[in-house]
């Protein structure tokens, strides 16, 4: 078995890290619920080719793109805090 790390040496949660994992949640919640409306809308006759229609559609397909992204950034500057921390020691 291995011992576990103290956790004083953990690295803190930077309040950008923790901004950028909340905005990629929010990002794939919108793109859940435009996938949804979607549904909804197809099922109950609304036309998506006027009005709100076209964002609804555009943000499904966008959106999970950039929560990827923005949870990607967050692992690497992760990894790259991380390997500093422990080049230091």
């Amino acid at each position: 078995m291995s011992k576990p790390t103290p956790s004083a040496g953990d690295l803190p949660v930077r309040r950008v890290d923790r901004v950028l994992a909340f905005m990629s949640l929010g990002l794939l919640l919108l793109s859940i619920l435009s996938f949804l409306a979607i549904m909804i809308g197809t099922a109950s006759g609304f036309d998506f080719t006027t009005g709100i229609g076209p964002l609804v559609g555009v943000v499904t397909y966008i959106a999970p793109i950039l929560a990827f992204a923005l949870m990607l950034t967050v692992l690497i500057m992760t990894f790259v805090r991380r390997a500093r921390a422990n080049r230091a020691r």
